[in-house]
């Protein structure tokens, strides 16, 4: 299924457990506390702890934990579609179906499992997908867990259709904050951006950093392989990589919206902050054989931290 790639034992580092509805979901441990939890519904990382227990994921008090609805939280993969913008549902079927464990995936990169636990999921489209979507593919998901506590996700695509197809693509991450009010995002000043809120309008971020003060969903164009989103009241600081993903969506619902979703809370849009690594603007085309890959990192450090460390950082990426 997965393990740890130290001498650490495999059967600490990772468990199968279930929840209420009888789906799989698979639980990685790191040495010193830290651990994620994975839903084979969706693929979705519904939990990543640091190694003193804290939650770094949000995830709604009234979301709905039963397939086939998508749970509102932690990190939803948002394929062949994100957002509206196409002819299925809103951010696409996979966070809706239920993944399987792959035993035996493909190779990774040498050191895409040293020093980590983790699970490699599947899925492959139903007869009913292919109804709505005619194209034929392979989606492998690995969700690792470093020694560190880093969250890694790498998700690999292959065409095995006998024509073209080309989608669009997110990490839909809902990261806990203490209070909207008092985050601020480094990384995407002076980018362009398609403000989802009017039209799709294209406009450049003018601030020094982004703050909140009303609802947002913004998709920054071309942005950069790191930023970072720092939470002042709890001295935490995000730090989100990512490869093969041009964009960035920044989202927050704010109070109205916020009161029109079913399974989200009135006031929770305070305590809540969707930055998400994603491919939107140009869709990614794949020819036959072809094979995808996006990764994204998750690192929480003590505020300290500052971009000057996240450029350097990201030379390494």
């Amino acid at each position: 299924m997965g393990h740890y790639a130290t001498v650490w034992d495999q059967k600490e580092a990772s468990e199968i457990i279930k929840d209420w509805n009888g789906v799989d979901q698979v639980l990685l441990r790191n040495p010193h506390g830290a651990s994620a939890k994975i839903s084979l519904h969706g693929g979705q990382v519904i939990s990543w702890r640091n190694e003193q227990g804290e939650e770094l994921l949000f995830t709604s008090n009234k979301a709905i934990f039963k397939p086939p609805k998508s749970m509102r939280g932690g990190i939803q993969i948002c394929y062949p579609q994100f957002g509206d913008c196409g002819l299925l549902d809103q951010h696409g079927f996979a966070r809706n179906k239920i993944w399987v464990i792959d035993e035996d995936p493909p190779p990774l990169y040498s050191n895409e499992s040293t020093g980590k636990s983790f699970v490699d999921l599947l899925l492959k489209p139903s007869e009913d997908d292919l109804k709505l979507w005619p194209h034929s593919f392979e989606f492998r998901l690995r969700v690792s867990l470093a020694v560190d506590g880093d969250l890694t996700l790498v998700s690999r695509i292959r065409n095995i259709n006998g024509k073209p197809f080309s989608f669009s693509f997110a990490y839909h991450t809902y990261l806990s904050v203490s209070d909207i009010s008092e985050v601020r995002i480094e990384g995407l000043e002076t980018l362009d951006y398609l403000d989802n809120l009017s039209k799709r309008e294209l406009l450049t971020e003018q601030g020094d950093a982004i703050t909140f003060e009303s609802e947002m969903d913004r998709t920054y164009l071309r942005s950069p392989k790191v930023v970072a989103v720092l939470d002042h009241e709890r001295k935490r600081t995000y730090v989100i990589g990512k490869e093969g993903l041009p964009d960035t969506v920044v989202w927050n619902p704010w109070e109205k919206k916020s009161k029109t979703m079913a399974d989200f809370g009135d006031d929770e849009y305070k305590t809540m902050l969707c930055v998400d690594g994603a491919a939107v603007e140009r869709p990614i085309t794949l020819k036959p054989g072809e094979e995808w890959t996006g990764r994204l990192m998750l690192t929480a450090v003590k505020s300290s931290f500052c971009f000057d460390q996240l450029e350097l950082q990201s030379k390494g990426f």
